[in-house]
């Protein structure tokens, strides 16, 4: 039986050893792979700094789901992992900023570690295209 998605790839793939896609598109449903804070080339962006790298999660988020013709306006369901969850409120406020009524469902997740090991924040997406 033929697969009948469609990866969504971007930017050169830092998941490329691990045969990962950043995304996959069925239908006008969107499934986005977890995004950190890393550049176009896999570079962890902002060592250190939660709010800067959940930021840069969120606009890494943004240019995927564009690559399919969806917004955060169309996000029906995320996944935040955590390294640290005294960061929980830092995450309520941030996502006023992306999201908004009705919000999406979400989950959020204290983890003892992510792929990348500087990494404090993952955020997967669930979305439908525009």
């Amino acid at each position: 039986m033929k697969k009948k998605f469609k990866s969504i790839d971007i930017f050169p793939d830092p998941y490329a050893p691990f045969n990962l896609s950043q995304g996959i598109s069925i239908d006008n449903l969107l499934f986005i792979s977890g995004q950190i804070s890393i550049n176009e080339f896999g570079n962890l962006l902002h060592s250190g700094d939660f709010t800067a790298q959940t930021e840069q999660a969120f606009t890494n988020l943004r240019t995927v789901l564009k690559a399919r013709n969806s917004s955060f306006d169309h996000v029906l369901k995320v996944t935040i992992f955590l390294t640290d969850l005294t960061n929980f409120q830092t995450i309520v406020d941030l996502r006023e900023k992306y999201f908004s009524s009705p919000f999406p469902a979400d989950t959020i997740v204290e983890v003892s570690g992510l792929f990348h090991p500087k990494a404090l924040i993952e955020i997967e997406a669930i979305a439908i295209k525009n």
